[in-house]
């Protein structure tokens, strides 16, 4: 392991914070532009969208307040590990200010079959990674969502992400599992406790390095200790899911040990029309917000 590795692994075992996440694809990325205050009009094409929302990013990862203190980690979307931000690389940038580069993977999602939707097929994934890995990214992300308390369903997502972990695995990098299920779901907690059951065996049968999981926050609290407490993770990050900031924050503080991995509940304030004092007060609030409830 080199030392800027072992240093990155140290930061996210114990460092005291969370990790933002920054990767919504193109599927997500017109939504995530209008919050911004950037309505479709503004872009005619795909180059222009991303264009738009890289120079959001670039603006969150420049702000005095985004550094490792309390944000420990981000994961990127493919084309913000490839941009530069400040002049330099994004994964460099971040990694200078103690923020360890985490990056999104998948391909997106299947239809629902058997209550859930698994990940696409990924055949450029150890392309990607090694990619990855040649711009120090010490991570990665997939996601794939459980919206029913299906057995067969709930089984087939860990046995995916778990396969496609060691995949990962194998060129060095850390895999962030992260079957979501679905908070709108009305057999939420049934799903929880199925995915609770075939995570902790898939992680009994995990034979390399400790994985990270990011999960729903439990209908109840405190129902994945036993997966913090297993030797084979090294950390568990929560989605906010859909829940508003306020919201996503008082779900937080009853898990203890979990931190964030928040995305719009990070983001939600943010305007493309504020100034740099505006933009990075906004920004700061609501890093002191979530960092306080993921240490609480």
């Amino acid at each position: 392991m080199t030392t800027a590795n072992a240093a990155m692994l140290d930061q996210i075992k114990s460092g005291q914070g969370f990790i933002a996440a920054l990767d919504q694809s193109g599927g997500s990325t017109p939504k995530a532009l209008k919050g911004y205050g950037i309505e479709a009009d503004a872009f005619s094409n795909d180059e222009e969208m991303f264009g738009l929302i890289h120079a959001m990013r670039s603006r969150i990862v420049t702000a005095p307040c985004f550094n490792g203190e309390k944000v420990i980690g981000a994961i990127l979307f493919e084309r913000t590990m490839d941009g530069d931000a400040d002049g330099k690389p994004v994964p460099a940038l971040l990694w200078e200010r103690g923020v360890v580069p985490f990056l999104k993977v998948d391909k997106g999602l299947e239809d629902e079959v058997n209550g859930v939707q698994l990940m696409k097929a990924n055949p450029d994934l150890d392309a990607l990674c090694a990619r990855a890995v040649a711009k120090s990214v010490f991570g990665t992300k997939m996601r794939s969502v459980v919206n029913l308390a299906n057995p067969a369903g709930v089984k087939a997502i860990v046995e995916q992400q778990f396969a496609e972990a060691k995949r990962i695995a194998a060129h060095g990098l850390v895999p962030i599992i992260e079957p979501e299920v679905n908070i709108k779901s009305a057999e939420r907690d049934a799903a929880d406790r199925l995915l609770l059951d075939e995570t902790l065996a898939a992680l009994d049968a995990w034979e390399g390095a400790p994985v990270m999981l990011k999960l729903s926050l439990p209908t109840e609290a405190g129902l994945f200790q036993p997966l913090l407490d297993h030797s084979k993770v090294l950390r568990v990050v929560a989605l906010s899911g859909g829940f508003a900031r306020l919201e996503a924050c008082a779900e937080l503080a009853k898990n203890p040990g979990i931190i964030a991995s928040f995305s719009r509940a990070l983001l939600e304030d943010l305007r493309h029309q504020m100034s740099d004092d505006e933009f990075d007060k906004s920004l700061g609030g609501a890093i002191n917000e979530i960092h306080a409830a993921s240490v609480a």
